[in-house]
C-alpha cells in the first residue's frame, strides 16, 4: 500500500548506547501490530538487530527501518546504533526523518553520545523529543532526568506522559494531552483507564505547560491564549503541530518498553502532532553551484536522494531512497543526475527490518528501497528527466582510526580489494586507499570496533585471511642550509657514450613551499634542450631523501653550471647527473627529518578533562585551548604529531570509558631530531631491507 505525503511520518530513534533504542523499536512494532511477539536483544531475533555481527555482539551496528500504521498514518521508524563508531548510520536517518526521538536512560540521565547527537540536530534545526526509558527500575527518577535534560540541552522539556510510580511500584503512564491513563498489562498492550485522583494536580500543571507550548505555535494563538487564558481542542492541536514543526518545544515521554508501557500515547502523539514531510525542506545544489532549500512536495516533478546502500545475500544490492519531490514508481525510468545517465527503476520495496514488501510507488516524504541497481550509489540524486539539481551529500564525520591491511595470500589481493570497495559503498564513514609512498593499503574507520567488524566480515564471508599493522607515517626530509655539488655522469660502452656534467646549488625554502627549480645557466654551458632532463633528475632525487628514503620537500634547486659533449650527451645523461648531484648536495646541506603534525579536537566529559590533556601532552602535543560546550562536555584543541595518534581512538576510549570522541586533520610538517629521528631512520632502513627480501 502507498501513502500520500500528508499521511507519512518519519521518526529516527537515537541516543547513547544501552538506552533501549532497539527495545523501543521492537515494542513499537508489536504495539503497531506488525509483529506477533516482541523479542529481546539478547535473543538475537529483534527486527532492528538482524545482521550476524549485531546478533553476535548484542549491539546495533546498522540503521534499521520498519513502519506501523496508526490512525491512517504510516509511521516510518528508524532504529539507530548508539556507538560513535557507527554514527554514519545515525546521520543518514536524521536526513531522512522529520522528527527525532532521543532515548534517555531514566537512571543515568543524559549521556555523552546523546549530547553529541543533540548538537548535530541543533545544527539541522530538526524537531526532536525525548523518551525517558526504564522507569520501572528502582534507580530511575523522572524529575531528576527532566532536570538533567534541561541542564545539558539548555531546553525545557514539555511533559506529554507522566509516569505512575517507579521501580516495583511502576504502573504505567498518563497521557497529558488526551487526559488518559495507560496501565501496564504484563506482556500485553497497555490498557486505557481513568487518571487516579492523586495525579490530577500534576496532570493539570503539565497540561497548562502544554497549552503554553501550543500558544507559541503562532502569533494569533498566543494573542488568543493571553486574552482567554486557554485554548480549545482545535487550537491546542494546531498550535502543537506548528510549534513542534518549528522546534519551539521539546516533548518529553516516559515509559518501559519491555512492558509496552508509554507506547500508545507516544505513537498517538506522532500520528496526530508529529511533523509530516510537508513541513520540512531538503537542500539542493543548483547547476550554478548555489544552494537552495527545496520543500518536500508531492506536486513537483520527481526528485529523490539515495541515503544508504546495502548488500543482501538474497536480494543483492539494495538502495535506500528518500523521495523529496513527486513520486517514484516501480517499472519506470529516472535520471541519475550524479552519474549523468538514465536509471531503470525495477521493483520498489518498503521494509520491516530485513523483510522486503513490494509496493508500486513512493510519494514525496516516504523512504523505500530499490533493488539490483548496479550503478546507484549513496548520495546519488534521481530526477524526472535531465534535471540540473543535485541534493547536497550526507554530512558525515571524517574517519579517525586507520589500519594498514594486506591479504596473507597474494592470490587474495584482488578479492580483498573488491570487498573493501563494497564496504565503502555500504558505509560512507569507512574508506580505503593504497598509499604508493608507503606501499600500503590503509583502511579508515570511526574507531577500532568499526574497523574490526569490517575485517571480521572479510574473514567470515569472504574466507580471506588478513594481516593488519599500524600504518607507516608519511615522514618527509628537508635541508637546513645551503649547499652545492657537482656530478659528472660518464659512461662509454662502444658507439655513442653517455656524458653530462651538472653543478647544482640548493637552499631551504619556507615550510610548505615544497619545491622550486631555477635555471641559472649562462653562456650555454648546458643547452636548453637538456634542462628538462636536469629537472627530471632533481625530482627523482627528491623522491627519496638521503636520511631515510622519504620524499624531500621545501627545497630550492638551482643549476648554475655544467658541461656537455657534442656526441655523447643526452637528456638521460643529464637526468642521471642531476639526480646524483642533488643527492650529494643534500648530504652537505644538514638534512633533517620532518613529521606530520595534526590538528586534533577532542570532546570529553569534564571529569576526564585533566587526564585527556595530560595524555595529549605526553604524546608531544601542544594544547591550543579548551572550551566548554555545555552539558558537561569540554572541547580540547591541540596539535600532536601523527605518529602519536595512530592508536588514539583506542587510547581515548580507554581514558574516557568509551565516551570521548575526536576529529583530526593534517596541519603542517615539523622537524624532528635526536632519538626520535634515529628511531624513524632505523625503522625505514628495516622496511627497505624487508622490501628487498620480498
Amino acid at each position: 500500500m502507498s501513502y500520500t505525503t500528508d499521511l507519512i511520518k518519519n521518526v529516527s530513534i537515537a541516543g547513547h548506547g544501552g538506552t533501549g533504542k532497539t527495545t523501543l523499536f521492537e515494542h513499537l512494532l508489536f504495539v503497531g501490530g506488525v509483529i506477533p511477539k516482541p523479542e529481546t536483544v539478547e535473543s538475537g531475533k529483534t527486527v532492528g538487530d538482524s545482521s550476524p555481527e549485531e546478533i553476535d555482539r548484542k549491539i546495533s551496528i546498522h540503521a534499521a527501518l520498519a513502519h506501523i500504521e496508526r490512525k491512517g498514518k504510516k509511521i516510518n521508524f528508524f532504529d539507530t546504533p548508539g556507538s560513535s563508531d557507527f554514527t554514519g548510520d545515525v546521520i543518514l536517518t536524521f536526513r531522512a526523518s522529520e522528527f527525532v526521538l532521543l532515548t534517555v536512560d531514566g537512571r543515568a540521565g543524559v549521556q555523552i553520545e546523546t549530547i553529541k547527537l543533540w548538537r548535530n540536530l541543533e545544527g539541522r534545526k530538526k524537531p526532536r523529543g525525548v523518551f525517558i526509558t526504564k522507569m520501572d527500575d528502582e534507580r530511575a527518577d523522572f524529575n531528576k532526568t527532566l532536570a538533567d535534560i534541561k541542564d545539558k540541552f539548555k531546553a525545557t522539556p514539555v511533559i506529554l506522559t507522566l509516569p505512575m510510580g517507579k521501580g516495583a511500584s511502576y504502573q504505567g503512564v498518563i497521557d497529558v494531552l488526551n487526559e488518559k491513563a495507560y496501565w501496564v498489562q504484563g506482556e500485553a498492550v497497555e490498557k486505557e483507564g481513568a487518571i487516579p485522583p492523586e495525579y490530577q494536580d500534576a496532570v493539570a500543571a503539565a497540561r497548562e505547560r502544554l497549552i503554553e507550548a501550543a500558544a507559541e505555535g503562532n502569533d494569533a494563538l498566543m494573542e488568543h491564549y493571553i486574552e482567554q487564558g486557554s485554548l480549545d481542542a482545535a487550537e491546542l492541536h494546531q498550535g502543537l503541530v506548528e510549534a513542534l514543526a518549528d522546534h519551539k518545544f521539546v516533548p518529553a515521554f516516559a515509559g518501559v518498553s519491555l512492558k509496552n508501557s508509554g507506547l500508545i500515547p507516544l505513537v498517538d502523539f506522532i500520528a496526530d502532532i508529529g511533523p509530516d514531510p510537508r513541513s520540512a525542506k531538503d537542500v539542493s545544489r543548483e547547476a550554478d553551484g548555489t544552494l537552495k532549500e527545496l520543500p518536500i512536495d508531492p506536486d513537483r516533478p520527481l526528485a529523490a536522494l539515495v541515503i544508504k546502500t546495502t548488500y543482501d545475500q538474497f536480494s543483492g544490492k539494495l538502495s535506500w531512497v528518500k523521495v523529496i519531490n513527486g513520486r517514484l514508481s516501480a517499472d519506470s525510468e529516472a535520471f541519475n543526475v550524479s552519474e549523468n545517465k538514465k536509471e531503470r527503476i525495477g521493483k520498489l520495496y518498503t521494509c520491516q527490518g530485513k523483510k522486503l514488501e513490494e509496493i508500486r510507488e513512493l510519494y514525496a516524504g516516504d523512504v523505500g528501497i530499490l533493488s539490483k541497481s548496479a550503478t546507484l550509489n549513496t548520495n546519488n540524486t534521481l530526477t524526472a528527466g535531465n534535471a540540473s539539481l543535485t541534493f547536497v551529500p550526507l554530512r558525515l564525520p571524517e574517519p579517525v582510526h586507520s589500519v594498514a591491511v594486506n591479504a596473507v595470500a597474494k592470490k587474495d589481493d584482488d578479492k580483498l580489494g573488491e570487498f573493501l570497495l563494497r564496504a565503502t559503498d555500504e558505509d560512507k564513514t569507512f574508506r580505503h586507499a593504497f598509499n604508493p609512498e608507503t606501499k600500503e593499503t590503509v583502511i579508515f574507520g570511526m574507531g577500532e570496533l568499526h574497523v574490526n567488524i569490517i575485517l571480521d566480515k572479510i574473514k567470515q564471508n569472504q574466507k580471506i585471511e588478513v594481516e593488519t599493522h599500524i600504518p607507516r607515517v608519511p615522514y618527509r626530509e628537508t635541508i637546513t642550509k645551503k649547499a652545492s655539488a657537482e656530478y659528472t655522469h660518464k659512461k662509454q660502452t662502444g658507439g655513442h657514450g653517455q656524458y653530462g656534467k651538472v653543478v647544482l646549488e640548493i637552499a631551504p625554502l619556507p615550510r610548505g613551499e615544497q619545491y622550486k627549480f631555477i635555471n641559472a645557466i649562462f653562456g650555454g654551458a648546458v643547452s636548453r634542450g637538456y634542462i628538462p632532463g636536469v629537472e627530471k633528475g632533481v625530482l627523482e632525487g627528491m623522491a627519496a631523501g638521503v636520511m631515510a628514503g622519504y620524499p624531500v620537500v621545501d627545497v630550492e634547486v638551482k643549476i648554475v653550471d655544467g658541461k656537455e659533449h657534442p656526441v655523447d650527451s643526452s637528456e638521460l645523461a643529464f637526468k642521471l647527473a642531476a639526480r646524483n648531484a642533488f643527492r650529494e648536495s643534500m648530504r652537505q646541506a644538514a638534512p633533517t627529518l620532518l613529521e606530520p603534525i595534526m590538528n586534533i579536537t577532542v570532546f570529553v566529559e569534564d571529569k576526564y578533562l585533566g587526564d585527556v590533556m595530560s595524555d595529549l601532552s605526553g604524546k608531544r602535543g601542544k594544547i591550543l585551548g579548551q572550551n566548554s560546550m555545555g552539558g558537561g562536555i569540554e572541547e580540547i584543541r591541540a596539535q600532536v604529531p601523527q605518529a602519536e595518534l595512530l592508536r588514539y581512538s583506542i587510547d581515548l576510549r580507554s581514558i574516557t570509558s568509551g565516551t570521548g570522541s575526536f576529529n583530526v586533520e593534517f596541519d603542517h610538517y615539523s622537524p624532528i631530531s635526536g632519538k626520535i629521528a634515529d628511531e624513524v631512520i632505523k625503522a625505514a632502513q628495516s622496511f627497505r631491507v624487508q622490501e628487498t627480501e620480498e
